[in-house]
């Protein structure tokens, strides 16, 4: 598994640091899914400084087809090149309880 914050497209790292949720999306590939709004300013001078795109699209999303028989053992893979997995009654939840323009922290 990629370890450190993302910080260039490509490194298949999930970003960290505090964003927000820019969008929702009920017919995601995987299940539902929210945007995060990556790449932020300080993440878009941080890739300038390397010569590099920062990457975008992270999404908050539970599983796709081919996922969903690993159920909540999920997290033990490296699959989602850089996005958020979560169970699709994960997702759920934090699609019915999460407003487009709320604030998120994504930690280590």
């Amino acid at each position: 598994m990629p370890w450190g914050p993302n910080g260039v497209q490509g490194d298949k790292k999930t970003p960290e640091g505090t964003y927000r949720v820019d969008g929702k999306n009920p017919h995601s590939r995987y299940y539902k899914n929210l945007g995060v709004s990556y790449p932020n300013a300080q993440d878009r001078k941080n890739a300038a400084a390397l010569g590099k795109s920062p990457g975008g699209d992270i999404k908050i999303h539970g599983l796709g087809p081919e996922f969903r028989h690993l159920g909540k053992e999920q997290w033990q893979y490296d699959w989602t090149l850089g996005c958020i997995a979560v169970t699709d009654e994960e997702v759920d939840e934090l699609y019915d309880h999460t407003d487009v323009g709320a604030v998120i922290e994504i930690l280590p």
